[in-house]
């Protein structure tokens, strides 16, 4: 399971190679998204008994804080679909469920970690009511912001 998870994370953003300062080092970092499952839930669908999708929704911050009025709540990293299937609703159907996930989890608000050079994802997130938080530090010269939702 681990190698589809990372094959699939390469895959997905392979299309978006030429925008990173710094591909083979991106890559790299992306080969090992199944080392992520240690800090979060991750969430996996298959279709007709293959990986299509994956994301990791973690809570940020510790246990602690999970249980505090004041705790930071779920976050998606990571949500990646196999190039080969885009365009079936996955995405969004992912995304539906981290956000319930979220709720079960008593969470008042959700928040992912996008760019704008996902030119497809962005904009489903945004129709979906997320909305831009703060601007994230850079990856490999890529832009990056935190947007959120109420769950």
């Amino acid at each position: 399971m681990r190698k589809n998870l990372n094959r699939i994370a390469v895959s997905a953003f392979g299309e978006f190679r030429d925008h990173y300062q710094d591909w083979p080092a991106m890559r790299a970092s992306l080969s090992k998204t199944s080392d992520l499952s240690a800090s979060g839930e991750v969430i996996i669908a298959e279709l007709q008994h293959t990986f299509r999708r994956r994301c990791r929704l973690f809570w940020a911050g510790s246990s602690e804080k999970r249980r505090s009025s004041t705790r930071p709540g779920p976050i998606i990293r990571m949500l990646v679909v196999d190039p080969a299937f885009r365009g079936k609703g996955i995405g969004r159907a992912l995304t539906d469920e981290c956000i319930a996930r979220a709720r079960r989890d008593g969470s008042p608000i959700i928040a992912l970690h996008t760019s704008p050079i996902m030119t497809v994802a962005l904009p489903m997130y945004l129709r979906m009511g997320f909305v831009k938080a703060c601007d994230a530090p850079r990856i490999f010269g890529v832009a990056y912001a935190v947007y959120t939702k109420a769950v």
